[in-house]
């Protein structure tokens, strides 16, 4: 009975797929984007992986004295720059909510580290710094008569300056994302946490800094992220000398790219995976809640 029943069922033909006018125009537009992203991210990641693929190349940065240095001052980088720079982003982005006309002045003036591109700012403080003719040195030697110390010939010193530097480069950038998540706090909290007598300090404490946690956190992350890429801060102002002992692993792959070594410097770059791959994950996870 059943089969005669499907024997008489009418057969539905099957109907090619076929797009719409908006959907095909939708391919149209979106295919440019697809080819560049496949072009200028997907092929270089994955033909740099190809290229570090190798165990030998990963045997050689272990044999290095150098790679071991780099990924030292790599932590030291991370822990004291971004922890540093975050803490005065946060304190100035308190500054910056003043509404007198000179601090609206003075924040112009601080944008401009920010906003000036990295090779004339970095190389102008690694002239500045020049233990012959360097104004820094000129001006120990005109107040004190002695001549001033070889900045960058120190290791320690010289990876305290890159650190430096990178702050004062990247910090205008994270004060203004602060102060945007301070300045969207309602002033009615402030109001009623004055009412009650709270001090400035109380206000920061139970009115700003829950309000701004998140912010806080989620910047961190982001900026550890970006700063795992920052090439620019020790490669532009001590080359990763004196010695090769200031590097970190961003410059340490151009290093051996110099050095005709492709495959150890696309094995640094991805030794650098370990450090970025947690921290994109939690991030991810934080900005999906």
């Amino acid at each position: 009975m059943s089969a005669t029943v499907a024997e008489a069922a009418p057969v539905a033909a099957a109907q090619p797929f076929r797009l719409t006018s908006w959907q095909a125009w939708g391919l149209i537009l979106i295919a440019p984007y697809l080819l560049i992203f496949l072009f200028f991210v997907i092929y270089p990641i994955g033909y740099g992986l190809w290229l570090a693929r190798s165990p030998a190349s990963y045997v050689h940065l272990a044999e290095d004295p150098i790679f071991a240095r780099a990924v030292v001052n790599t932590l030291i980088f991370l822990i004291v720059g971004i922890n540093v720079k975050m803490a005065i982003a946060l304190v100035l982005s308190g500054f910056f909510t003043n509404e007198r006309k000179w601090i609206r002045w003075l924040s112009v003036l601080f944008i401009l580290p920010w906003a000036v591109p990295s090779i004339p700012t970095i190389l102008s403080v690694r002239f500045m710094l020049n233990p012959e003719w360097g104004i820094v040195n000129s001006l120990i030697f005109r107040l004190t008569g002695d001549d001033g110390p070889n900045w960058l010939n120190d290791p320690s010193l010289a990876l305290t300056l890159a650190i430096g530097v990178h702050i004062w480069k990247s910090l205008p950038f994270w004060t203004l994302i602060l102060l945007a998540g301070r300045l969207a706090i309602s002033a009615d909290l402030y109001e009623a946490a004055s009412v009650d007598g709270a001090t400035k300090w109380q206000k920061f404490l139970h009115v700003t800094w829950p309000s701004m946690r998140t912010l806080y956190v989620t910047c961190t992350i982001l900026s550890m992220i970006w700063t795992l890429g920052d090439f620019n801060s020790v490669y532009l102002l001590t080359g990763g000398g004196p010695a090769d002992l200031t590097h970190v692993l961003a410059t340490l792959g151009i290093r051996y790219l110099r050095l005709d070594q492709v495959d150890a410097s696309m094995a640094a770059v991805v030794c650098a995976m370990p450090f970025v791959l947690p921290l994109v994950y939690v991030l991810m996870k934080r900005l999906s809640k």
